[in-house]
């Protein structure tokens, strides 16, 4: 049996520009009267990659290189346009890709949780059994009873963490946003992610923070206009990235 989780073969993405920014009315009407088609963005192109289970991955490349489209194919949030993405079957996909977004703002924590148990495959008797957990790895307390819209930025992020962790994943799609909130509970969630990653959970990390990467992936991927220009020892990657690109855009 294949160890493979993702199997992608000449993925292909592409966005219209007219669908990623508002149009100008002079822009509409031009498209009317069969003036200039829109411009195509190519997210990602001719991509194919495998990902075993229980690996480390870490994706880099400059703003808009394609790393966060990468992530949202292999979560299956974006469905290409061209190519192949074969996903192994039963395996918990947890994505924190923007914290909080799922949560429906009126509902509280405790129903939020409830709600993302379904997505996860939890049973709701487990959930139950887990808000005290959860609420006291959030450090919410009292506000895991309120509705979510009244949550600062903060009190989302901890709760999206303390979620996504104890649903027990097989697989963690992690998009910069371990870069937020207070440093003393983000030291707290990656020596979480530490803990999961050591008991074979396969990991999957974009980041412009290539110490964390190199500290925490056994390989790494570059991204270059959608294009996967290097795979490999994460030293040797971030080494030539390093030298050929120069100091992160943040």
């Amino acid at each position: 049996m294949s160890r493979e989780v993702f199997t992608l073969r000449h993925v292909g993405v592409g966005f219209r520009r007219d669908a990623i920014r508002a149009r100008s009315l002079k822009y509409a009407v031009a498209s009317w009267f069969g003036g200039e088609a829109p411009e195509a963005h190519a997210a990602l192109a001719d991509v194919s990659l495998s990902i075993a289970a229980g690996e480390r991955v870490g994706i880099i490349g400059r703003n808009g290189a394609g790393k966060s489209t990468l992530l949202r194919v292999l979560a299956g949030v974006i469905i290409p346009q061209r190519g192949q993405v074969a996903v192994a079957p039963d395996r918990r996909i947890v994505p924190l890709l923007e914290l909080g977004v799922g949560f429906q703002p009126d509902l509280s924590g405790i129903e939020n949780c409830m709600l993302a148990s379904t997505l996860f495959g939890v049973t709701g008797a487990r959930m139950r059994n887990r808000l005290e957990h959860i609420a006291a790895f959030a450090e919410i307390g009292a506000f895991l009873h309120e509705p979510v819209r009244h949550y600062s930025s903060g009190m989302y992020a901890r709760l999206a963490f303390a979620l996504a962790f104890d649903v027990e994943p097989d697989v963690l799609l992690i998009d910069e946003v371990l870069g937020v909130g207070d440093e003393f509970f983000m030291a707290k969630c990656l020596a979480r992610v530490r803990d999961l990653v050591s008991s074979g959970v396969t990991a999957v990390f974009v980041s412009h923070d290539l110490d964390f990467l190199q500290a925490n992936c056994e390989r790494l991927i570059w991204l270059d206009h959608g294009r996967a220009v290097m795979d490999g020892d994460p030293a040797a990657v971030a080494r030539l990235y390093r030298e050929r690109r120069g100091v992160f855009e943040h």
